[in-house]
């Protein structure tokens, strides 16, 4: 995390103790230097899963932070490509990377979109979004699609429990909710509050069809169930 093009400790310091927005406007120009940012790999394997769901005409990247997600819906939409996000520096450095890409600032929360869209995606953003706002999102996402439209994201399998990644993450959560009882504005980030049943629950209620499709290339657990699944909600066609 800490080389040379990443942020520094004071930095990521100063990030969590700003509202998200703001956070995030402070840590855009040295975000893909940081483990924050969705890897390559993952990002190359739902690519190829996404190719064998389409054709896809346009796209959406729901908080696209800075456009790693656009990459992939460049590949497998024909048409016009999409972003939103909240934050402005977030922006600055998707534009700049995609400039093809339409790009709007926005809470997606409240997205600004008619029923416009083929596929939706999104990485690594649910964390910001508390289980209360989940259905929100979910609805607004749905009315942003066209009939039969796509929304489809990523979800790794939970780690083991009483892994060391278990515990990292837990204990990420905990600090976290200290932080928030302890200081204000708030940052929301929780990385244990984006649970598949809850998730698949949602989504059917904001109107959405769910199945589970395995990234297969990113392999299988000892106990033979996928590391990572595709979530793939299609809007009703009629």
């Amino acid at each position: 995390m800490f080389t040379p093009q990443g942020p520094s400790l004071r930095e990521l310091t100063v990030q969590a103790l700003s509202s998200v927005e703001h956070g995030y406007d402070l840590l855009a120009d040295s975000f893909d230097a940081t483990p924050f940012r969705t890897s390559d790999r993952l990002l190359a394997a739902v690519t190829r899963t996404l190719e064998s769901l389409g054709p896809f005409d346009s796209g959406l990247d729901v908080c696209c932070g800075t456009g790693a997600g656009l990459g992939v819906l460049r590949s497998v939409c024909a048409g016009r490509v999409t972003g939103v996000d909240f934050s402005t520096g977030m922006l600055a450095r998707a534009r700049a990377a995609h400039p093809d890409a339409d790009l709007v600032r926005a809470d997606a929360l409240a997205l600004p979109f008619a029923p416009a869209f083929d596929l939706a995606v999104s990485f690594g953003a649910f964390g910001h979004f508390l289980p209360a706002d989940q259905r929100t999102l979910f609805d607004r996402v749905h009315a942003s699609l066209r009939p039969g439209g796509t929304f489809a994201f990523p979800l790794p399998a939970p780690p083991p429990v009483g892994s060391r990644l278990y515990w990292t993450l837990w204990g990420f959560d905990a600090v976290m909710r200290v932080r928030n009882a302890l200081w204000r504005p708030p940052f929301v980030m929780y990385y244990r509050t984006f649970r598949l049943a809850d998730v698949r629950t949602r989504l059917t209620d904001a109107g959405f069809d769910v199945s589970l499709v395995p990234v297969e290339t990113l392999g299988r657990r000892d106990d033979g169930s996928p590391r990572c699944r595709l979530v793939v909600a299609r809007k009703n066609a009629g």
